[in-house]
């Protein structure tokens, strides 16, 4: 099959095959088929034959693309789903959102807006030495192909994002301020300083001195005179092209067909039945509500001005930043450490992956947010990576890095990516999948039970459990706001800035992504309340029976799942502890 979309093959079902076996095996070939398709995917999962290449972005592609789900999608509708078992119905639903998904995506033509504020296309591709591992010279020249490809790459995302702009679908423009920085970043350098070349610093001993010196001097030549010249072609085509073409309007809702792509966008990130409305509703009454809670954590700090004069007293004393890079590096694997050391007491099965607290990269720090994690393939040599911005240091303030470090390394984000990477009874496309309502609410969950093992013991970390708390709120405010109601990018940094006490810094990038983003902000707190209110219902069905460790054992034990699943998983796990307890 051609990379990018050629159609695969999906062969007629066998007579007498059970309806579980044809499922199984659509999941089989629609996988090879994602892997065919994707190189990048297929040097993850380590099949060899496309570690030279990178995916192909053109409209053609992205149509032969929709085409071949439509047929999986077709011959998924042929199975009968009243005789699947009960884990292959929840297969068959979330491997059908997926496919749908992927449709919509293409008929929204997504793909002509291939970045977000902080990242995307231009910045994934820093971080190519990280889906192969380098260990024959066969690796090394196939990376080199690879790099040697990216000229191409950018080429045709060019192509999509000016159809884009022929139709009014561009991104606003007011988020691009800075955004050609992470290219100039990563090629006014010298070679030998650049991402890219960070595979030739340390290659396996068994390879010849010859060979090394050869494959280092092919290194030098792609990296300056293909990569290069690239990422300058395409910081000059966002300056001179794109950025002066871009709209002047922030909402989903104003772009071509907008309020179908910004409710497509709400149902997928959300998994829920709701609408800008409902959601927006919901914002405000929470914000309102941790209003109150950091109001009373303000009078147990003996703070004697407003909420005002205490959010500038965090934001403006030097107490509360580290004073170097190292600093907050070290203070947050300190916080990790810590929680790792507290999490049998509320989980009884822990991913045998770990992982490790790196910077942010320096090429994409400046407009990226305050930290991510970054996960790795459960087989890799390589660990997970919770990473903390160490940009402007003074805009990164401790009172926050509790919640933020339960919240990406564990018992968030890398907990409950390395148990689904774990997972054994389910298919391939199962494992690799984030639902965004899921993953993201049991993060925010995560940053509250750090109150129940004896984290945020001072009222400025509590103070800052609250604020992040608070900025999740106010997402479901925000971002509906500026998709769906008019809200200007000032009206959502005011009801940040007035309401929590993150940095003006951190504000004003967050809230560009999500202008950049819609729909995905609404996630975390939406995901959270449901988490919530279904432990809740939990511990007041079981009574004294209930156990925290086997509950949080049984909203992880699916994987990522849509939140209507996990809702039906609680209830089946309520009456199991009923019985045999």
């Amino acid at each position: 099959m051609c990379i990018g979309g050629g159609l695969f093959p999906v062969e007629a079902s066998e007579p007498g095959v059970s309806e579980n076996d044809k499922l199984k095996s659509l999941f089989e070939r629609e996988w090879q088929a994602r892997i065919d398709r994707d190189p990048a995917l297929a040097s993850q999962m380590r099949q060899k034959g496309k570690d030279h290449l990178l995916l192909d972005v053109s409209p053609v592609a992205y149509q032969a693309w929709a085409k071949q789900t439509e047929q999986f999608l077709k011959k998924l509708k042929e199975i009968d789903f009243k005789q699947l078992t009960h884990e292959n119905q929840i297969n068959y639903q979330i491997f059908e959102s997926q496919l749908k998904r992927r449709i919509s995506e293409i008929e929204f033509k997504s793909y002509e807006i291939p970045f977000l504020s902080d990242s995307g296309f231009h910045t994934s591709i820093l971080r190519l030495d990280q889906l192969v591992e380098f260990r024959e010279q066969k690796d090394f020249q196939n990376y080199l192909k690879r790099l040697s490809a990216i000229p191409r790459f950018f080429e045709q995302n060019k192509e999509n994002m000016k159809a884009g702009i022929s139709r009014g679908f561009s991104m606003p423009k007011i988020v691009m301020h800075g955004f050609t920085d992470v290219l100039r970043n990563a090629y006014e350098k010298p070679y030998d300083k650049s991402s890219f070349y960070l595979p030739f610093k340390k290659m396996p001993a068994h390879l010849s001195q010859e060979m090394q010196d050869s494959l280092k001097s092919s290194a030098k030549l792609v990296i300056n005179n293909e990569v290069f010249p690239a990422l300058k072609s395409m910081a000059e085509f966002f300056d001179n092209y794109y950025i002066p073409q871009t709209r002047e309007t922030l909402a989903a809702h104003a772009l071509p067909n907008g309020q179908s792509y910004y409710q497509a966008q709400i149902n997928h990130y959300t998994t829920l039945s709701l609408n800008a409305e409902d959601i927006h509703e919901i914002g405000l009454a929470e914000v309102k509500r941790i209003r109150k809670e950091m109001e009373e954590v303000i009078k147990l700090s003996g703070h004697q001005g407003s909420f005002k004069s205490f959010l500038s007293f965090l934001r403006e004393s030097p107490q509360f930043y580290a004073k170097t890079a190292e600093d907050l590096i070290k203070e947050a694997s300190y916080i990790a450490k810590r929680m790792d050391g507290e999490l049998p007491k509320l989980f009884t099965r822990l991913p045998r992956q770990p992982y490790t607290v790196k910077p942010v990269p320096a090429e994409i720090a400046p407009k990226y947010t305050t930290g991510r994690y970054s996960g790795a393939p459960i087989d890799s040599d390589r660990a997970g990576e919770y990473w903390v911005n160490t940009y402007a240091l003074d805009k990164r303030p401790l009172y926050v890095l509790e919640a933020l470090t339960l919240h990406e390394a564990v018992p968030g984000h890398h907990l409950q990516t390395a148990l689904n990477r774990e997972l054994t009874d389910v298919p391939e496309f199962r494992r690799g999948s984030y639902i965004s309502a899921f993953g993201e609410g049991w993060g925010l969950y995560s940053e509250r039970l750090g109150l129940e093992v004896g984290f945020y013991k001072d009222h400025y970390s509590n103070f800052g459990r609250l604020t992040y708390e608070m900025w999740r709120a106010a997402r479901l405010v925000i971002d509906t706001g500026i998709h769906a109601k008019g809200w200007s990018r000032e009206q959502a940094i005011k009801l940040l800035e007035e309401n929590s006490a993150l940095s003006t810094h951190n504000i004003r990038t967050e809230v560009d992504r999500y202008i950049s983003w819609p729909g995905q902000a609404l996630s975390y707190k939406l995901g959270e309340i449901k988490i919530r209110e279904l432990r809740a219902f939990a511990e007041k069905s079981l009574g004294n029976k209930f156990d925290l460790r086997r509950f949080h054992d049984s909203v992880l034990e699916n994987g990522s799942i849509p939140l209507s699943i996990l809702e039906n998983k609680i209830i089946e796990f309520v009456e199991r502890e009923k019985i045999n307890k």
